[in-house]
């Protein structure tokens, strides 16, 4: 009887060690597994962050979208590509505020001068412009229409008058269903109705490349 307990025993024995091992053996397998895939995180991270694969596309009229694509450009680098129509809104502000209404209540995407051949070399395109009567430039709707930006990073940028992006990130989501839009940036910048145009300098410089280096690191474009 003793002989038998013994033997039990041993079997008992044998069977814990053997699977102790098969345990230590899916751990380290499984552990493998996790590390491959951060490193493949990490890869993914750092080939998104290539200067190479960033284009900064922007519509500027007082120049002040302009500057913050240059601040962006600075802390990502990048292509910088200002966006044009064909022909160019009127210099007075009543007469464009006028024309870009009736674009939108038309629906009409005007030609863009700008042309971007290689386009297809990007893999994170940061797209910047100014709220035109609360809502996107219809420049803006041209380029988003015009490209294929299927499997793209997008990054919207804005500036505004003070009244916010209006319904513009919305709309760039809705143009492009088949890209990545990522987390918008917007700041206040010049107020052209009231003649208050460039405003990107001195404290207001400072204050908002500071706002743009935080919002980079929050969506995970600034590894610094």
């Amino acid at each position: 009887m003793e002989m038998q307990v013994n033997r039990q025993l041993q079997r008992n024995a044998r069977l814990l060690a053997v699977m102790a091992c098969w345990f230590v053996a899916f751990f380290l397998l499984i552990s493998a597994c996790s590390f491959a895939q951060t490193e493949d995180g990490k890869a993914n991270a750092k080939s998104a962050l290539n200067p190479d694969k960033i284009l900064i596309v922007y519509l500027s009229r007082t120049n002040n979208t302009k500057a913050v694509a240059s601040f962006i450009r600075q802390m990502v680098g990048g292509t910088l590509v200002a966006l044009e129509p064909e022909k160019s809104y009127p210099e007075n502000y009543q007469a464009t505020v006028q024309q870009v209404a009736h674009e939108n209540e038309t629906g009409y995407l005007p030609p863009l001068r700008t042309k971007i051949a290689n386009l297809g070399q990007y893999d994170v395109v940061f797209v910047g412009f100014p709220t035109w009567g609360m809502q996107l430039p219809p420049p803006v709707k041209s380029f988003l229409k015009q490209y294929d930006l299927r499997g793209k990073t997008l990054v919207p940028f804005n500036t505004n008058a003070g009244y916010g992006v209006g319904s513009s990130f919305e709309t760039v989501r809705a143009l492009a269903p088949q890209s990545t839009v990522l987390e918008g940036f917007s700041s206040r910048g010049g107020v052209e109705r009231d003649g208050v145009y460039f405003v990107m300098e001195g404290n207001k410089e400072k204050q908002v490349r500071n706002e743009i280096r935080e919002w980079l690191k929050k969506i995970n474009l600034l590894h610094k």
